[in-house]
């Protein structure tokens, strides 16, 4: 009979390995790994996780990480998030059907309808741009995948890293107006979207995905109908020429090459609505555990969140010299309250300035200098906290079937010599 190891000879085993792997990055890139003492059991040096970019898409940057090309789904590089927005080229695209071809922008309609609507109502894009106030807002759009390649066990779909966010500035209507002059009957509970995009086999009566907001997300003053995108036509990947724009909530929400809203009187049961997409346990689970469809809620508020854009992990410092760090915080509450930088894998923390929002539910810039005591291989941490008092866990927050809502703290590699 095999006897089971016990407690000590466990955090023995634990122990050598974290030795074993800090040896082999200190051989890599030959030199000491600083703080070796504090790296947290179970994480991946970042300093091996670089890795080459591959070609670009049609009308996006050359630098862009291709995950997936049917259908396209390409996310961006930390170190290029570094602009106060995200240009249209450099923003990440996350699709689920075919985009529509010979798009004409003088034919295109949003209709209105469903069963908690008072009426049927088609606009054309210039009715919507003349009959309504026009706004701008700075908005975040999250996929709510982003991070999911850090899961273990690992979760199916796309292996989004750190990239699959942007910051850009939204030009459209409200959709509480739209709404509003279409009138809601009192049983409205949630709206739904249609795009113009085609399901991957080709099938027009097959929906690639049509997913909602509950009525008082969409009544919120961010929650927009835009066609402009940093002050020019949206990109065709990214939804030209209309779509929704909802921050705070994961990206699916905001729906591409908009045709259709549905004001419903129940939970919207479109395409990528029902369990599993989109959804997380509604109770913690073990990794790895299966979990029924009906112990899964609907994913509605994002998680705080932040990204070091600056410097890019590999870099090289001169010892003596003081490191600027910058990056963006974001949250689907008010505000980010606070950002801290760590050298020393989160035994100690450093606070960094933070600029304030330009509105609710965009990112907020945060940066600092940081100095280091001596020669060796670091990484740099970073953690925010927002108006909730809510915290990012410094590693992998609990295991989810589909690898959803990943804000353990981002962290690049350095080294100092």
């Amino acid at each position: 009979m095999v006897s089971k190891p016990n407690n000590k000879q466990i955090k023995n085993r634990r122990d050598f390995m974290k030795k074993s792997i800090m040896a082999s990055v200190a051989t890599f890139v030959g030199m000491p790994v600083v703080f070796a003492k504090n790296f947290p059991e179970g994480l991946v040096p970042a300093g091996i996780l670089d890795g080459s970019l591959p070609p670009g898409l049609e009308g996006k940057s050359d630098q862009l990480i291709i995950l997936n090309d049917k259908p396209i789904n390409a996310e961006t590089p930390a170190h290029l998030l570094d602009e106060a927005l995200t240009p249209n080229d450099l923003f990440f695209v996350r699709n689920n059907g075919i985009p529509p071809v010979d798009v004409d922008v003088n034919s295109w309609t949003l209709t209105i309808e469903g069963e908690s609507a008072k009426q049927k109502k088609t606009y054309t894009l210039k009715e919507l741009k003349t009959k309504f106030k026009q706004h701008t807002y700075n908005l975040t759009l999250e996929c709510g995948g982003n991070g999911r390649s850090e899961f273990y066990p690992p979760a199916k779909g796309n292996q989004w890293s750190t990239g699959a966010v942007g910051c850009a500035s939204w030009t459209g209507v409200r959709l509480a107006d739209v709404l509003k002059d279409v009138g809601m009957k009192s049983n409205a509970v949630y709206i739904g979207y249609y795009g113009k995009d085609t399901h991957l086999t080709g099938d027009p009566k097959k929906v690639p995905i049509s997913r909602g907001i509950p009525i008082e997300k969409a009544l919120e003053d961010e929650s927009l109908i835009a066609w402009s995108m940093n002050g020019t036509d949206i990109p065709m990947l990214n939804g030209y020429p209309l779509r929704l724009v909802v921050g705070g909530f994961p990206a699916s929400v905001s729906g591409k090459w908009l045709s259709k809203i549905v004001i419903r009187d129940r939970v919207h049961d479109g395409q990528k609505m029902k369990a599993p997409a989109y959804r997380v346990p509604c109770k913690p689970v073990a990794p790895g555990m299966k979990v029924k469809d009906e112990d899964m809620c609907i994913i509605e508020n994002m998680p705080v969140k932040s990204l070091i854009s600056y410097p890019k992990t590999g870099a090289m410092i001169k010892y003596g010299d003081k490191l600027p760090v910058r990056g963006k915080s974001w949250t689907s509450a008010d505000r980010i309250e606070k950002v801290e930088l760590s050298i020393d894998f989160g035994e100690t923390w450093i606070d960094c300035d933070l600029e304030e929002s330009t509105n609710k539910f965009a990112w907020q810039p945060f940066s600092a200098e940081i100095e280091f005591p001596q020669q060796g291989y670091y990484e740099v941490w970073a953690r925010a906290t927002d108006a909730d008092g809510k915290k990012q866990p410094m590693i992998l927050p609990g295991w989810n079937p589909k690898g959803y809502l990943n804000n353990a703290c981002h962290r690049i590699a350095l080294k100092v010599q």
